[in-house]
């Protein structure tokens, strides 16, 4: 049996070699950016009609799929999250909750696919299924790929809005319903993405909601999210008709340009103004204000509210008054208050300034006062009440990496509180303030997993190379020894400003009870130490990114918890820039690389739709040209190099990462690469960027991942072995 084997992966090496010959023959394209000549020799990869490159990843991904079919546990994460789901029961996501108390979410219960619609009349009303999304398009053979990723219920509670992808993409069909009756109204909305333009807002008498439009409604074109705009739909007419309301288009005066995304932010039913966004990936943006009465009879005069010098964000309004988070000559936030009437945001009133080592993330208005939230490091949370002008600190259930908070308006004292870590399943409280009191309020069952309960959290701080120091998250076993023999899976991103924050993290915690080690290293580029951290890796600081990240591992290896034919790493989406760098700037430190449908050819990146020059940069600007190239992984390839075993997937769905980097990426790798490490390239024809999809689909990809580095770091049960037959 162990000869049947050798000889399998010989015979698919050499399929696989004629694959890479074949791709070679394409020839080079050489661009010159401002006197410097850009090789790229994979550039026909960019081209997805083209079915040589189309039956090239076909053949990639059946190889993979033949490589890893030979590990004997190939199977162990996805029968295992899938058992813990039966344990659970079922899981709640995506809760809304209407002022007068009715309760819709998502619930999928442990055996089944995807979620479901349910709705209650209160906490303890009785549950009612809705709507079951294996019944839009009935007849088409692909109903079962259809997930509800987004709801929204109107003011009453009496319709809502139920938006369905399929796939992995994120254009999805919305479909209105009358919640009483479960009519599903006939028109529905095609080519919407409400899961990823901050949803659906519907307008004070619940007649219609507002909606981000695109321009176009093929998510190939390079102009797919250009010149979007917020548009008003009215139940019941044709969805063709929908009003603009906030766009370049309508609104010239306001110089919208067209890589810019305006929206209306949400807003309150007692409040007589709308707050427009103009949205750029930015932390902090330009906003223009316009009565709710002048904008819903055709008017077009949005006034400038404010603009991002004055480094606002957070709106939320309030009557009269206008609160928000300030970074205005502050090294953190700071909770303020200004007059709607006459805002000024560069002196307003401070109602909690910045506080030491903490970072405020968000708040909520109530009838009682301003409950609000603040992280040390991102991953040590407190929560805070601002009443009377006198701010006081609440002790929290339990010790949490987590806070979120919700409620349903400030004429209301209803607060929940949801706490979650790494390693403690998240629970959900209602608070009462003058009992001081959690009560709990799960929607899910608090499950018991005594398999986890060795696990231990640790989180410490690394020195960076140029005195910095990185926030790293430790999750391993109680029993662990720091005998540099621990195989360490190091999971990081560091983009666009956002936090890795706790969660319960099964992924994580199955890793570790098969006896790995876990790291999270908050790498500059995300907020976890707020903006300065995101400044510090964005376009020219970019390289601080997958320094820390190689900081943090020399640090584990120093300190014996690992050594580096132990290390896997993992980066996901714009994490794929964090791995992607790391490994070719220091291939020898780490064993195995796992980039999930990964940012790998930035240099590109500005051809495809979803291009953010003003997060990593232009090549129309010389600086940025030079940024964007010293990040850009695939040009960092380098022949005769030994490179780590490397698994790259990628989505042929994906509109945010388009596919051809991944491939691009896997193409030089493999014909680079001098070491005898295994090259895999995985597309998944049935997703995007690795959500939208039915829950165990997700868990496959993920064990997939999870196989490879256990394989590549020399766990004794994920190595190929003679079947025993």
């Amino acid at each position: 049996m162990k000869i049947r084997i050798f000889i399998i992966i010989c015979l698919l090496s050499v399929f696989i070699n004629a694959q890479k010959n074949n791709l070679a023959s394409s020839g080079p394209v050489t661009e010159e950016y401002f006197g410097a000549k850009v090789i790229d020799e994979y550039r026909n990869l960019e081209n997805l009609d083209d079915p040589h490159t189309l039956n090239w990843m076909k053949s990639q991904t059946a190889y993979t799929n033949s490589v890893l079919d030979l590990i004997p546990k190939k199977n162990y994460y996805l029968e295992k999250r899938l058992e813990l789901d039966k344990r659970q029961g079922y899981s709640v996501s995506n809760l809304n909750i209407t002022s007068n108390n009715k309760y819709f979410y998502l619930k999928k219960k442990g055996d089944e696919k995807v979620g479901k619609l349910y709705y209650r009349n209160g906490f303890s009303g009785k549950e009612e299924l809705l709507y079951d999304p294996i019944n839009y398009k009935k007849d088409n053979e692909s109903s079962h790929a259809f997930v509800i990723n987004y709801i929204s219920p109107d003011w009453s509670g009496n319709k809502i809005a139920i938006s369905m992808s399929e796939k992995g993409n994120e254009l999805a069909d919305v479909i209105i319903m009358d919640v009483k009756t479960k009519y599903i109204h006939p028109e529905v909305i095609t080519n919407m993405a409400p899961a990823t333009f901050d949803g659906i807002k519907w307008i004070d008498d619940n007649s219609g909601f507002f909606y981000v439009a695109f321009s176009t409604t093929n998510p190939k074109s390079k102009d797919f999210y250009k010149n979007t705009r917020t548009v008003l739909y009215k139940i019941g007419a044709d969805p063709k008709n929908i009003i603009d309301v906030f766009s370049a288009k309508n609104n010239p005066d306001l110089n919208i340009s067209d890589n810019q995304y305006p929206m209306i932010l949400n807003f309150n039913l007692n409040q007589q103004y709308y707050i427009g966004m103009i949205v750029d990936y930015q932390s902090y943006r330009k906003t223009f204000i316009i009565k709710k009465k002048d904008l819903l009879e055709g008017k077009k005069n949005w006034a400038l509210l404010s603009d991002p010098s004055d480094k606002a964000k957070n709106l939320d309004l309030l009557k009269n008054d206008l609160f928000f988070l300030s970074g205005y000559n502050s090294s953190s936030n700071q909770l303020c208050k200004t007059s709607i009437i006459q805002p000024n945001f560069q002196k307003p009133e401070v109602l909690i300034f910045e506080k030491k080592d903490e970072i405020i993330k968000n708040y909520k208005i109530t009838k009682d006062g301003i409950y609000y939230t603040t992280t040390k490091n991102g991953v040590e949370a407190k929560l805070y009440l601002y009443k009377n002008g006198k701010d006081e600190a609440i002790d929290l259930p339990f010790p949490s990496g987590n806070i979120n908070l919700e409620s349903i308006g400030s004429n209301f004292s209803d607060i929940w509180i949801t706490c979650s870590g790494w390693a403690n399943e998240e629970q959900r409280f209602k608070y009462d303030l003058k009992t001081n009191n959690f009560k709990p309020e799960n929607l899910t069952p608090v499950t018991e997993y005594p398999e986890f309960r060795d696990i231990i959290v640790d989180e410490i701080t690394v020195k960076a190379r140029d005195g910095e120091k990185v926030p790293l998250s430790l999750i391993y076993s109680k029993n662990l020894k720091k005998d540099g023999k621990n195989m360490l899976l190091i999971d990081s991103y560091g983009s666009y400003g956002i936090s890795y924050t706790p969660f319960f993290a099964k992924m994580y915690l199955l890793w570790i009870n098969q006896g790995g080690m876990v790291a999270i290293a908050h790498v500059r580029g995300g907020g976890e130490k707020g903006e300065q951290w995101r400044l510090a890796g964005r376009k020219e600081t970019k390289p601080n990114t997958w320094r820390d990240l190689i900081d943090c591992t020399e640090y584990l290896i120093n300190e014996k918890y690992t050594s580096n034919d132990k290390v896997a790493i993992w980066g996901a989406s714009a994490g794929g820039i964090t791995v992607g760098r790391a490994m070719t700037e220091k291939p020898d430190l780490f064993k195995a690389v796992i980039a999930e449908v990964g940012s790998l050819n930035t240099l590109r990146e500005e051809t495809t739709p979803n291009g953010q020059p003003k997060e990593f940069g232009s090549v129309k600007d010389p600086k940025e040209f030079k940024a964007l190239l010293e990040m850009d992984a695939y040009q960092h390839i380098n022949k005769g190099v030994k490179y780590p075993a490397t698994f790259i997937t990628g989505g042929i769905n994906d509109q945010r990462v388009t596919v051809w980097e991944p491939v691009k990426f896997a193409a030089k790798l493999m014909a680079a690469d001098s070491s005898n490490n295994p090259v895999l390239l995985k597309i998944d024809f049935e997703g995007g960027h690795a959500g939208n999809v039915p829950i165990a689909q997700r868990y496959a990809n993920l064990g997939d991942m999870f196989a490879f580095a256990f394989w590549q770091l020399g766990h004794p049960d994920y190595q190929p072995k003679e079947n025993n037959k």
